[in-house]
């Protein structure tokens, strides 16, 4: 095992002859205990002994280790824990695997499972034959898990699951008390889901975690482009399987029923802990869900050694924060994801020029995240965003097909307020594309994270990996669990680079010039797609 001051050397390799590496952190703003969080126990019991803190840590960066302590429990992983999958056929062959050699439980929360994905629900009836203490519970949105029925749908694949195995499988499906009343009778099937869905992306196995943004379907396995980390951690696992419990509590349960053509039923729990039902008694719900998972999101109040002083361990090289935005259920609104990437972007305006990589498939920044990364002061700032070829709107039918250049009107506005501060030279936007959608070989993209690297460094020392796009409508509308990594870890360092290397592999640089090219010609629709850009993804 590397030591730690070899691990952590190439934070400080080149910074620490400087004198500015010396200099007192950058006061942040302080962040005070959510007043729900105190005298909570902790959400985590793995601790470390103490260390004195290391100075190769980047002052930015204590600063940033000390806000992140008060928003989120976190969690202390050693060498090995966190692997990095790179492609959908990986994905899929590793969910696979750890389906069938899990013994004691599987958790899959994701917005949908392809309504012919026949062969991942075969994998897990075959789990479950071959091991009879395996226990199934699948989460997803139910929106878009009932969009096609009667016809075949998400929840009739589970359905058929479930009847096989009546008291091993437990399928939920979370509806989002956004939608209700006329609203909910009134709005077609194909656009209900605007109004808010189960987004997560958690999939567990026994004693390990994959966090992604991909959904369970045949392009996600296969030429839809995404990102995947594995952990093998006990804790980590643990801990979002509290996520998932709780949010599972709150969703209607699903039953299979061959009477009816759909072949499914749902029901709300009505057991003592339930809260009341979604779309009827919405304040209600929210007030009774909040109680139930805003103690999930807090910092423990037992006194653990700070980030900081946990990465000057000779063991503990990588912190890793769980951090969630559950706005439609939370009341008052006590997420975390998104004050822990402001925090985070904040460390992007240093003047020792930090670098850093942003991806999101759909470019609709959210204001502020747009504005932190326009305000940065980096050696080298690259965004990635899908080509409108590479959009999975692209070509599609209704007001959706005029997402694409849609987003192409946003990526140019970006690109136009770059040049206008004059950091062309070290802001750039990348557009990814790997063939054509819907012609033969080609692939979307549906990446999202950030990524940051120290001064002067080649290697990324932290990532955000999850679910959220990082939009208005991630912070307003959905239920995302993401995660933030800090490591001084080298090897994890250098596969988090390689990440960021193959991820630009399809692209090509976008100039101002780019934009003004015949197949990029925004037209008339495009302002109505715009209006609901925030309710369409």
């Amino acid at each position: 095992m590397l030591a730690l001051s070899r691990a952590s050397a190439s934070f400080s390799r080149a910074g620490r002859a400087s004198s500015r590496m010396l200099r007192l952190p950058r006061s942040l703003p302080a962040v005070p205990r959510p007043s729900h969080c105190r005298g909570m126990a902790s959400s985590s019991s793995h601790t470390a002994e103490a260390h004195p803190p290391t100075p190769a840590l980047h002052p930015a960066l204590i600063s940033l280790l000390d806000d992140l302590d008060q928003l989120s429990p976190h969690f202390l992983l050693d060498p090995g824990q966190v692997e990095i999958l790179s492609t959908p056929s990986e994905f899929y062959a590793t969910l696979k695997s750890k389906i069938l050699a899990s013994k004691r439980h599987i958790f899959l929360a994701t917005l949908y499972i392809g309504r012919t994905e026949h062969d991942l629900i075969d994998t897990l009836r075959r789990a479950l034959r071959e091991n009879s203490d395996l226990q199934v519970h699948l989460l997803t949105d139910a929106l878009r898990g009932t969009r096609e029925a009667p016809n075949a749908s998400c929840a009739s694949l589970m359905a058929s699951l479930a009847a096989d195995y009546p008291d091993r499988v437990h399928v939920r499906l979370f509806h989002t008390p956004k939608l209700r009343g006329l609203a909910k009778a009134v709005t077609p099937v194909r656009l209900n889901e605007g109004w808010g869905l189960q987004h997560m992306k958690l999939y567990g196995f026994d004693d390990d975690i994959i966090l992604s943004g991909a959904n369970l379907s045949e392009d996600y396995f296969t030429n839809r482009q995404d990102r995947y980390y594995l952990f093998h951690s006990a804790e980590v696992t643990a801990y979002y399987r509290r996520i998932f419990d709780v949010v599972s509590s709150v969703s209607y349960r699903l039953h299979p029923d061959s009477s009816v053509p759909c072949q499914f039923r749902l029901s709300w729990p009505n057991e003592p802990s339930s809260a009341p039902e979604p779309t009827k008694h919405p304040n209600s719900f929210c007030r009774a869900a909040t109680a139930l998972i805003a103690p999930l999101l807090c910092p423990p109040t037992t006194t653990l050694p700070s980030s900081a002083t946990s990465l000057a361990s000779q063991v503990t090289q990588t912190i890793f924060y769980p951090v969630s935005q559950l706005t439609p259920i939370l009341t008052p609104n006590t997420s975390t994801e998104a004050p822990a990437i402001e925090r985070l972007l904040n460390v992007l305006a240093d003047p020792d020029h930090f670098s850093w990589m942003f991806t999101a498939g759909y470019f609709n920044l959210h204001p502020l995240y747009r504005s932190k990364l326009l305000e940065s002061n980096p050696e080298s700032g690259v965004i990635i965003t899908a080509a409108p070829e590479a959009n999975g709107f692209y070509q599609s039918a209704g007001v959706s097909k005029y997402l694409p250049p849609a987003y192409t009107a946003l990526a140019h506005d970006f690109v136009k307020d770059v040049a206008s501060r004059k950091k062309s030279s070290a802001i750039k936007l990348l557009e990814w594309q790997n063939g054509v959608l819907n012609q033969p070989g080609g692939w979307t993209y549906h990446a999202k994270g950030i990524w940051i690297t120290p001064p002067a460094e080649s290697t990324p020392c932290i990532t955000v990996i999850g679910s959220s796009n990082f939009t208005r409508r991630s912070h307003t509308m959905d239920l995302e669990s993401n995660g933030i990594i800090v490591t001084v870890d080298e090897v994890l360092r250098q596969n988090m680079a390689i990440e960021t290397t193959n991820l630009k592999k399809f692209t090509r640089v976008m100039e101002e010039i780019d934009f003004h090219a015949e197949n990029r010609k925004v037209g008339a629709g495009v302002k109505m797609a715009l209006a609901v850009l925030g309710l369409a993804l």
